[in-house]
């Protein structure tokens, strides 16, 4: 039987390109072989298929209307891991649970007592406007307002650089301070943290960024580093790689595109910040970031921090949307969260390191947020 040729067109300029080709290679390896046909340079939007290459299926990220176009007139089964062109004929898609990933952001800011949000992506055609309105109805559901970076001129126009701080520098003058602004990427988020130094915006007490996405290169050198969302690039390779091998088996096209959620929020100093003004509150907060591991309960708290438990219960509902009792648990799951994607740990291992009993405990309160076990969640990393 001949080995199936698979034409992968993503840029390999990002980590997020990168990881995205590491999942297929990793599917192709263990269910392959594959022959993997990948560009050796980055193309990105301007890409099209090679006329040489006699790709008998495809995975790409469609960018432009013109490889659309060639991918369907070839006529052999491809997956799409963009967003531009979701429920193109005949084409599968494995795409970022969007939902998911503005609930995250939106959590992570409410974490950090942040009560104005804003959204920032410069008109593009690298990315469609899904995420934005996803963010904004999450923000919105939550009784608050999403202001969104809209600079009046259309996709493709060209403006200097001179000109687009101005336009930046105007917006961020309109919204309230202190503010969480969710970036579209790492690197539109790299360039608002640029403006807000040219004009004089604190990063992260006036204005706290979130990158959308986890380029290690750009939140790494960004300044100060750009606080990110890991959105399981190398999952969505992996995922895409096996609906690509049900097809070449024959298999029909999906009805809608299978999504995947986000793996977290990987925390740096651009949203490193308490964006609230009551002492007390910041200080049991400081508290339990420092302490919660070590199975501390709300009557810890409070013996640290003078206030009423009727009191702390209501500022934090208020301030966070959350009781004490389950910012706790948060904070202990979050690190649990990290505990099984990066170290080799036994269980047991893993829910003392959170402050839990046992692993016993840690599982049925891991299982109860996430909606898997913390097993389950460490094998879908590991076979991703």
């Amino acid at each position: 039987m001949p080995i199936p040729e698979v034409a992968v067109l993503v840029e390999t300029d990002s980590s997020w390109g990168r990881n995205v080709l590491r999942g297929v290679a990793s599917y192709a390896q263990k269910f392959g072989p594959w022959n993997l046909l990948v560009e050796s340079h980055d193309r990105g939007p301007s890409w099209a298929m090679i006329e040489s290459w006699r790709a008998d299926g495809v995975i790409a990220r469609l960018a432009t209307p013109l490889l659309l176009r060639q991918i369907q007139q070839r006529g052999v089964p491809a997956v799409d891991v963009g967003d531009l062109f979701v429920g193109a004929e005949g084409v599968d898609a494995v795409l970022t649970d969007t939902d998911a990933w503005a609930q995250l952001a939106l959590d992570h800011f409410r974490s950090k007592g942040f009560e104005h949000f804003a959204y920032y992506a410069p008109p593009s055609r690298d990315y469609s406007k899904r995420r934005g309105t996803a963010f904004a109805a999450v923000v919105e559901a939550a009784g608050q307002r999403c202001a969104q970076y809209r600079p009046g001129y259309r996709v493709g126009r060209e403006i200097s650089r001179e000109e687009h701080r101005r336009r930046v520098g105007r917006w961020l003058s309109q919204l309230p301070h202190p503010v969480a602004v969710l970036a579209i990427d790492a690197q539109r988020g790299k360039d608002l943290a640029e403006i807000c130094t040219l004009e004089g915006y604190n990063v992260p007490d006036q204005v706290a960024i979130l990158a959308g996405d986890s380029d290690e290169l750009s939140c790494e050198i960004c300044t100060p580093p750009l606080s990110s969302i890991d959105v399981a690039s190398r999952r969505i390779g992996y995922e895409a790689a096996a609906r690509l091998a049900a097809r070449l088996e024959g298999g029909a096209c999906l009805a809608e595109p299978l999504l995947i959620a986000p793996d977290g929020v990987h925390n740096r100093q651009s949203t490193d910040v308490l964006a609230i003004d009551d002492p007390l509150i910041v200080q049991a907060l400081r508290y339990m970031q420092t302490h919660a591991y070590r199975g501390i309960t709300v009557d810890d708290v409070l013996a640290v921090v003078p206030m009423a438990r009727r009191q702390l219960e209501r500022q934090f509902k208020k301030q966070l949307g959350r009781l004490p009792a389950e910012e706790l648990r948060r904070l202990r799951l979050e690190r649990g969260r990290q505990l099984l994607g990066e170290t080799e740990l036994p269980m047991d291992a893993v829910a003392e390191a959170c402050g839990y009993a046992g692993s016993t405990q840690f599982g049925a309160a891991f299982r109860k947020h996430y909606g898997m076990t913390p097993l389950a969640y460490r094998r879908r990393l590991q076979s991703s």
